[in-house]
């Protein structure tokens, strides 16, 4: 027979000090261990929300992203009419020729620099591109000097807001427009032509281009194709694909969360065990009186350590709640693959939560353990008599 649940709750209660400090031990840990955790999965979520399957980037061979390939015209021509692409309403390849810079531009506090993505792209590229949308103003028309800049960029660095210009050398380029990425790797970007950001950049190749596949089309031989021509000198993958290998920034910050977790979850259960010792010290009279009562020694174990993962699933329950306000926040990271501003969100998911709160469970067990034995192994003579 166990002690009365009434008895654990009331004993909780009336050691309050205690009890709040290994909360608050446990509670530390699991925040952390969210807020850090929830950086690498904002990370990943780019990655699962940019590219389309239906489309297929063509890069030199060799690079493993835009920003380091090189594209000549003649190779791009004929990637662009091989069997398998689809084509607009005009019959011509459904494609876009994409020029990358990357540009030092300054923060909207002033205080710091950041490199900015600059595509260029053909006017194809906003229709293979569905999922960003015109939220503001308009698109940009080729060879007025004019660009489109996602509303995360504006709301980070300093000029892009609508009717401004930014300067590039002797150039400007004009914003006309604002548009939303809806969470992808576009939403760290500034749009514009392509043949004019070669020009203002002083450009004689081209970064990538991308390409419509046709319905049915065999995507493997078609990759395979393009990877095994030894004159292009090309390689293909699936724009899905491409951005799932961009996810190497997510690594170390996935990886410093996870040490920190380890460190502070050490911290966290000798917190929790010299607690529970303490706690456990001021109830030998207690746990002697309930063994006279004719209460086992494993019940009463049971029931201390039931006590204790309580207070452990108590104290994760805090830090999910105190970590649960930065989630959708955006902040932004370099992207150690083009040494770019990567513009994200804070996610907290259910799978992030429960590994929190398993932990916090964990934490709480092993913190009354020892305690527990001690206590419930002491002779009840000597028991009784403890202060």
């Amino acid at each position: 027979m166990l002690p009365p649940l009434k008895y654990h709750l009331q004993t909780v209660r009336v050691r309050w000090r205690s009890t709040l400090a290994t909360l608050a031990s446990i509670a530390l840990v699991v925040m952390v261990y969210l807020l850090v955790q929830s950086l690498a999965a904002g990370l990943d979520a780019i990655a699962t929300q940019t590219g389309d399957m239906r489309n297929l980037m063509v890069l030199r061979r060799g690079s493993i992203a835009e920003s380091s390939s090189l594209l000549t015209i003649d190779q791009i021509r004929t990637a662009k009419h091989l069997q398998g692409i689809a084509k607009d309403k005009s019959g011509a390849p459904l494609a876009s020729v994409d020029t990358l810079v990357v540009v030092n531009h300054q923060r909207r506090d002033g205080k710091s620099m950041a490199n900015v993505l600059f595509r260029g792209i053909s006017q194809a590229g906003i229709e293979l591109r569905q999922q960003v949308q015109l939220v503001e103003g308009r698109w940009f028309a080729p060879g007025r000097r004019e660009a489109v800049a996602s509303t995360k960029l504006r709301d980070r660095m300093a000029g892009m807001e609508i009717g401004n210009e930014i300067k590039i050398g002797a150039d400007k380029l004009k914003i006309v427009g604002l548009m939303d990425g809806q969470g992808s790797a576009f939403d760290s970007e500034l749009w514009l032509d392509s043949e004019e950001a070669k020009g203002l950049f002083n450009r004689d190749f081209y970064s990538s281009v991308l390409l419509r596949l046709e319905d049915g089309a065999d995507q493997k031989s078609l990759i395979s194709r393009l990877d095994t021509d030894k004159r292009l000198q090309v390689r293909g993958i699936l724009e899905t694909d491409y951005y799932r290998e961009q996810t190497k920034t997510a690594g170390p910050i996935r990886f410093l969360g996870n040490f920190l977790a380890a460190v502070m979850s050490v911290g966290a259960v000798v917190a929790s065990t010299n607690s529970m010792y303490a706690f456990m010290g001021k109830r030998t009279r207690e746990i002697g009186t309930l063994r006279v009562l004719g209460f086992r020694r494993r019940t009463i174990l049971a029931g201390l350590l039931f006590e204790g993962v309580c207070i452990g699933f108590c104290g994760g329950l805090i830090g999910c709640v105190l970590a649960l306000p930065v989630h959708g926040l955006s902040t932004g990271t370099m992207a150690f693959e083009s040494f770019t501003e990567v513009v994200f969100h804070f996610q907290i998911t259910l799978t992030l939560v429960a590994r929190a709160m398993a932990f916090a469970v964990f934490a709480g067990l092993t913190g009354s353990l020892l305690p527990a034995l001690r206590a419930t192994r002491m002779p009840v003579v000597d028991a009784l008599k403890s202060a």
